[in-house]
Parts: C-alpha cells; sequence; structure tokens
C-alpha cells in the first residue's frame, strides 16, 4: 500500500494477476458468443452486454476466490501467483474476490429469470469449488467443465433461447472437452496436489488411467459435435470447419501422455477453433448463405 492510502503498483499488479484477465475476457466472449449462436443478430443488446459483464466479474471473482484457497498449494505448483509472491495478501484476495462477485449480481439483475437462475447456480459453485469439489476424484473437473460449458448457457438464456440444440450442444462439447483438459492439467499438477493430499484423479487412479478416461470424455464431445449437423442447424461449412477442430483436440490427448503441459494448451486451442464453427454456423444460417 502506497503512503496515501492507495494500492501500490505491486498490488495493483497483483490484483489484476488475481483476476487472470485474460481467462475472465474470454469467458465474456463465450458468453457473446452463447447469444450468438442462440440468436444470430436478433438479440438485444442490452441483455447481451449484461451476460458479457456477469460473466467476465464472476469468473474474475472465481478466479481470485481460487488463489485465495489454494495459496498454499500455488507456493509449490505456482509461486509466481500474486498471494505466494505477496503481492496480495489473503484477505486482500478475499475481500477483491466479494467486490468481484457483486458487480457480477448486480449485471444479473436486468436478465431474464433463466438466466438469473444459471447465474445463481454458478456462483454458489464458484464459491464451493476449491473448498469443496476441487479435491474429490473428478468430481472437481465436471465442476469446471460445468462452468466452462455453461457460460454458452447462460448467454442463450439471456436472449431468451436456451433451447435451442445448437446451444445446448456447445454446451456439452465444451464442458466435456474442458473435463478432459482439466484431467491433463492436474497430471501436469500431481506433485503439488499429493503434496497437499488432494485426492484428484490421477493422484488415486494413477496419470494414465486418468488420461485414458479423460480421452473417453473427449471421444464423447467430439461425437457430439456433428449433431448440429445431422440436425441439419447448420450446414456443411460448420461441418468443414469443426471437423478439423475435433482433430486438434484428439491430437491433443493423444500428447498428454508424454507431454501434458503442450497437450492441455493445444487441446484449449481445438476448443476455441471448435467454438468459432458454431459462430460460423450461424452465421452462415443468419446471411442464408449456405
Amino acid at each position: 500500500m502506497a503512503p496515501d492510502g492507495r494500492p501500490s503498483a505491486a498490488t495493483a499488479r497483483g490484483l489484476f494477476d488475481l483476476m487472470r484477465s485474460g481467462n475472465a475476457v474470454a469467458a465474456g466472449v463465450l458468453t457473446f458468443t452463447g447469444a450468438f449462436v442462440a440468436s444470430g443478430l436478433g438479440s438485444g443488446a442490452v441483455p447481451v452486454a449484461a451476460a458479457v459483464a456477469a460473466t467476465i466479474f464472476a469468473t474474475a471473482a472465481g478466479n481470485a476466490i481460487n488463489d485465495y484457497f489454494d495459496r498454499e498449494i500455488d507456493r509449490v505448483n505456482r509461486p509466481d501467483r500474486p498471494i505466494p509472491r505477496g503481492a496480495v495478501t489473503a484477505r486482500g484476495a478475499l475481500a477483491f474476490s466479494a467486490a468481484l462477485f457483486l458487480g457480477a449480481v448486480l449485471a444479473v439483475l436486468v436478465l431474464p429469470i433463466a438466466a438469473v437462475l444459471i447465474a445463481v447456480v454458478n456462483l454458489l459453485a464458484l464459491l464451493a469449488y476449491t473448498e469443496l469439489f476441487k479435491g474429490l476424484p473428478a468430481v472437481g473437473n465436471v465442476v469446471v467443465g460445468y462452468l466452462t460449458g455453461s457460460t454458452f448457457l447462460f448467454g442463450g438464456a439471456a436472449v431468451g433461447r436456451l433451447d435451442d440444440p445448437a446451444v445446448l450442444v456447445l454446451f456439452a462439447l465444451a464442458a466435456l472437452a474442458t473435463v478432459t483438459r482439466e484431467v491433463i492439467k492436474d497430471v501436469e499438477d500431481i506433485a503439488g496436489d499429493r503434496a497437499e493430499g488432494l485426492r484428484t484423479l490421477p493422484v488415486v487412479v494413477g496419470d494414465a488411467t486418468a488420461l485414458r478416461a479423460a480421452a473417453v470424455v473427449l471421444v464423447v464431445a467430439v461425437a457430439a459435435s456433428v449433431v448440429p449437423f445431422l440436425l441439419g442447424t447448420f450446414g456443411i461449412v460448420y461441418l468443414a470447419l469443426v471437423v478439423p477442430a475435433d482433430g486438434v483436440m484428439l491430437s491433443a490427448v493423444l500428447r498428454s501422455f508424454s507431454d501434458a503441459s503442450t497437450a492441455q494448451r493445444r487441446l484449449k486451442r481445438g476448443m476455441f477453433l471448435a467454438t468459432g464453427a458454431f459462430v460460423v454456423g450461424r452465421a452462415v444460417e443468419v446471411l442464408n448463405v449456405v
């Protein structure tokens, strides 16, 4: 803290790092994507903007509260994070997280009831994740998968199109692919998790078994990705884009058996490519090109 009571540059940087702003903004983009995939250009600006803002605030808050609860584990796995390196106190991180959660709540108040319900469930899941779910084999991975996929559901609900088939498939694809990525990340972090006594899936069943389970989950996700084409929701352009994205994700799982760090980054890239396929699929449908 600076002498005039304002946060020092190091503290301000620490608070910024707590949010993991790139991650938070990416989540906001996913919510916008869910709204676009659900309604094309026919949705109002206010609900979409409110939903995006709520997602960014909630994701940043979740990241901050996760760092608060994970501060001892991060001394082993992530010593460069704000609390272990001393840029932010644990109490400061907790207060900052509460302020961000408040911002999310205020943004949600203008949205339809379905979006509000999703937001309530997600906020409770974010608060409970690190303390209750993270150390349970596979459960924490499923919670993170749901939270990631639900950004698309939230976007669809914000514009009153929660039942759109493309949004539901996009939710399933993102959720399942994220479960796979989280298992791979647990393999990468197994030393610190074992030291803290966390019973993650790789700790309980071993690296190879956990990665095989993750691969099965991803195969289901890839299979789900072709459903919008089979239903006639999207056309051949969508299929031509989503199949290569599926290939990137499948290759990432194969790579995870030898290099978990590279694999989880490659899988994330494939997930964004698949999301782009949904956006293009809806854009083509709106423009009535194919």
